[in-house]
């Protein structure tokens, strides 16, 4: 008996799968099947926002306008009117949802983020060229990836070109079976001596990451880089595009992989662009289906892969143009700052999983683990806590009474060891506006690689967790 109370003043993060019930184990497994399909169709931050307000208007959102001379509308209102649950989209690349519940706004908002951006390939302006008698498309890396994890693996070609005549042209090659595929070219091992002496970080060369698009020539054996216009040739009669439009162009590559179960007992889910689409799914369902009175807001939002600037990103101005408008259309007195002051916050990002094969970088004791629910981070940072933001012990505290009440299964913990790296999210662009946050997400094997794993139970356990917040 005297063994039992001691035990009870240990702190023990339990597996998803001992704590849920076998009917919260399915939900789970229900949950991650559409999860999986918002992962195919959501692989750039314009499909992020277009998959979530399509999901919104299905339980009565609308779109309304801050400037109702904008071309983007798509027959959006510029008054809020008598509409509670409204949207608002920054540049297809961003989103403000609201939900102003009973309360308007008078007693602050709960704030949910999250980002719809993923490390991927960009193009650079002048980006089409030959050599060797193959057509290239010349890339620049976006965000924290490993050059040697993409050669050799299929990419899909999606995004926009705006034309001369100001249409917007959507191109998406290579989701589908029927569709090619494109493919950055490895140096076969058995010339790779002078490679396999450099470091890793430098065995593959920013410059080197070039995109194969064709080999083809155009029939005229007199012209010049031959295949390079049968690829224009090409692009032009499809999608009406010339070169100079490629100066005008929003176009990622990014894996063509489909997400999938992992492993014999399908615990896991494997995919592209997880962080953080997998925090954007989460925390869209529950902002979707919370039951709430006071009023609720949720922000993805798109740069955080690097560094959160710019007009999309979290240090925009962009959310003060969205309240200043709810405020004024509300008749309230209060100020933007009022409402931050008034309001709490989860950063909705993803956290490294302890990994057994590389155990040197992780401090065990202070590690997140796949299936152990949805993890709390006090704090992130790079040495010397550099960059991080506190969660304040109060906010804490509240947060973890309401997931016990809830049932909601947690973890807590740091990115790795002291020393070793570290990272960031939005909640310090939050944290800068006054508003009480925490960083709350899911734990990923593969972080920033082009097939990242999470949990079944972690995947809900946030799902779960989110929804608690914004109903508390």
């Amino acid at each position: 008996m005297a063994k039992n109370k001691l035990e009870n003043l240990l702190f023990k993060s339990e597996l998803f799968w001992d704590e849920a019930s076998q009917a919260e184990q399915n939900q789970a497994s229900k949950f991650s099947e559409q999860y999986k399909e918002f992962l195919n169709k959501a692989k750039i931050e314009t499909e992020v926002v277009q998959e979530s307000i399509k999901l919104a208007k299905q339980v009565g959102y609308k779109e309304v306008s801050l400037d109702p001379t904008s071309p983007r509308l798509h027959g959006a209102s510029d008054k809020l009117g008598k509409n509670k649950k409204v949207f608002f989209v920054n540049r297809g690349k961003s989103v403000v949802l609201v939900d102003l519940g009973n309360k308007d706004l008078e007693k602050g908002a709960n704030f949910l983020l999250a980002h719809t951006d993923s490390p991927r390939l960009d193009l650079k302006v002048r980006p089409l060229y030959e050599d060797g008698g193959i057509a290239y498309l010349k890339p620049h890396y976006y965000g924290g990836i490993k050059k040697y994890h993409w050669p050799a693996i299929p990419l899909e070609m999606r995004g926009s070109i705006i034309l001369k005549n100001n249409q917007e042209v959507n191109i998406n090659i290579g989701g589908k079976t029927n569709e090619p595929v494109f493919v950055i070219s490895d140096l076969l091992p058995h010339l790779e001596k002078e490679k396999l002496e450099k470091p890793l970080k430098d065995a593959i060369d920013g410059e080197e990451m070039n995109i194969i698009v064709g080999s083809i020539p155009v029939k005229d054996k007199k012209a010049k880089e031959r295949v390079k216009l049968a690829i224009l040739e090409w692009l032009n009669k499809n999608y009406k595009i010339k070169e100079v439009d490629f100066v005008s162009a929003d176009i990622r590559f990014v894996p063509a992989f489909e997400a999938r179960d992992v492993g014999l007992d399908k615990s896991l889910v494997g995919g592209y662009g997880q962080d953080d689409r997998v925090c954007v799914y989460t925390s869209l369902q529950a902002f979707l289906q919370a039951k709430n009175k006071q009023s609720k807001i949720l922000y993805l939002v798109d740069k955080e892969e690097v560094g959160s600037m710019g007009t999309t990103g979290a240090m925009s101005l962009w959310l003060e143009n969205v309240l200043e408008y709810l405020l004024k259309q509300t008749n309230s007195e209060l100020s933007v700052n009022d409402i931050f002051r008034k309001s709490s916050a989860i950063s909705a990002d993803v956290v490294a999983a302890f990994d057994p094969d590389y155990k040197n970088v992780f401090d065990e004791k202070n590690s997140i683990h796949l299936g152990k629910g949805v993890a709390i981070e006090k704090y992130l940072g790079y040495r010397g806590k550099a960059l991080t933001v506190d969660a304040e012990p109060k906010f804490l505290r509240e947060m973890m009474d309401l997931f016990e009440q809830k049932k909601v299964v947690w973890q807590t913990g740091h990115l790795g060891k002291i020393d070793q790296g570290g990272g960031g999210t939005v909640a310090v662009h939050l944290a800068n506006r006054n508003l009480e946050v925490v960083d709350m997400g899911v734990a990923l094997l593969n972080m920033h690689a082009p097939y990242e794993l999470a949990s079944k139970g972690d995947i809900f356990s946030a799902y779960k967790g989110y929804k608690a917040f914004l109903e508390k």
